[in-house]
């Protein structure tokens, strides 16, 4: 060993007195050098001069990374049949909570599929998935099924993003992409629907013979309702007061904003599910222009993360009315008509896939209720988001009432 630390001091004091480097070729004694040098074993080196590593344990899913084989075991938990009949759901009675994935030997999840059969109309709320990482005794996951998946007010319907999807037929089939590194790790399912429902699941997982390493985060989903914003809006807006009343109420703080995610800790922001449901006619029907403030370690207003509006956040624009989905945005659900523009539901996503979000001490994102938090709307989102643990625990679940949808409104009326 010491022999080669001499070898590798040696090497390196030669190569930086000799290196010279044109149109990305080593010429003259830096060629030598580094050809003695590449004969050292890696363990040996530097870390900085040692050749790249393999991608990381849990790998590099893009196509051009397929071809680099890793180590790893594929495995997978799935609701099958173990008669060897057709009978490949687990039944879930009212209440009843069931681990359907749990393993002590380090991995990865890498996708989860789910499909559910009776439950009632509002199942997809009523249901809930939790996953704990490493041992510990409060979630890192804990959402109503449909949010999870990437679908608010317990609706299912197509669509497709890059890491949650729901697939035909309308919608039933459940897809989630997202990697979900663990050391240990349990994935439970409660029914908290008055009724009996059927699961239907793979959870595909990797296995590694060792584990994560120190800077891996671990995934975490949360979901939150406010069912009434706090709004101030008592006047029709039109053409001849809408400029006084946009700057009736400077938001200069922020504090009042419909907080999508508090979390404290290291880690990167990926991204939301929000759902806006205007239940009632306002001063004006759009539920738009409110400024996404996203506060990351504790800074003042203005936060360096402060948007222009709703609809440009989730990178949309002019009050959108068409349903639309890609990769990392788009608006699921538009429940408006010629007579009442965005009426009731509107369902859209966000996610920071190519420019995640990154925090050291926390992390708040907010975003306003219409323009200065003015509307008085339904607002309730999933936060996606990776970090070391331990993790602040959430807020308590609401219950299955709470978090159900409202009623679809009337044209013209509607109740808080």
């Amino acid at each position: 060993m010491q022999g080669l630390t001499v070898k590798w001091n040696s090497l390196a004091g030669k190569l930086s007195a000799g290196s010279l480097q044109m149109g990305g070729k080593l010429y003259g004694a830096a060629s030598h050098q580094l050809n003695e040098l590449s004969k050292l074993p890696a363990d040996h080196l530097p870390t900085t001069c040692r050749r790249p590593h393999n991608p990381a344990m849990i790998g590099h899913t893009t196509l051009n990374g397929l071809p680099r084989l890793r180590d790893f075991r594929s495995n997978r938990a799935s609701s099958f049949d173990q008669a060897g009949n057709n009978s490949d759901w687990w039944t879930f009675q009212p209440g009843e909570e069931k681990t359907i994935m749990s393993s002590d030997i380090p991995g990865c999840i890498k996708h989860i599929w789910m499909t559910v059969g009776g439950g009632g109309p509002h199942f997809l709320r009523h249901i809930v998935i939790r996953m704990y990482w490493d041992g510990e005794d409060t979630p890192s996951v804990e959402c109503p099924l449909g949010d999870f998946f990437g679908s608010g007010f317990g609706v299912h319907k197509n669509f497709i993003s890059l890491p949650v999807q729901m697939s035909p037929q309308d919608g039933r089939g459940m897809n989630c992409w997202w990697a979900m590194p663990f050391n240990t790790a349990k994935v439970t399912i409660q029914n908290e629907a008055p009724e009996q429902c059927n699961l239907y699941f793979y959870v595909d997982y990797e296995e590694y013979d060792k584990p994560q390493d120190d800077d891996v985060a671990r995934f975490h989903c949360q979901w939150r309702r406010v069912h009434k914003t706090e709004g101030w809006l008592k006047e029709k807006l039109n053409n001849e007061n809408i400029w006084d009343v946009w700057s009736r109420k400077p938001n200069v703080t922020g504090d009042d904003n419909y907080v999508i995610l508090d979390a404290e800790g290291s880690g990167i922001y990926v991204g939301c599910v929000l759902s806006i449901d205007v239940f009632n006619r306002q001063g004006n029907d759009w539920y738009g222009e409110g400024d996404d403030m996203i506060f990351v370690d504790g800074e003042p207003w203005p936060p360096r993360l402060h948007g222009t509006g709703t609809e440009d956040y989730f990178n949309m624009a002019f009050c959108p009315q068409t349903e639309y989905h890609a990769p990392y945005h788009g608006l699921t659900l538009y429940s408006g008509n010629s007579n009442w523009p965005w009426k009731g539901r509107n369902g859209m996503y966000r996610f920071h896939i190519e420019d995640p979000i990154r925090f050291y001490k926390s992390i708040r994102v907010t975003i306003e209720s219409g323009h200065a938090n003015k509307l008085y709307n339904d607002y309730s989102s999933a936060a996606f988001w990776y970090q070391l643990e331990p993790h602040r625990p959430f807020p308590k679940l609401m219950s299955a009432e709470e978090r159900q949808a409202r009623p679809i409104e009337p044209d013209f009326s509607g109740g808080e």
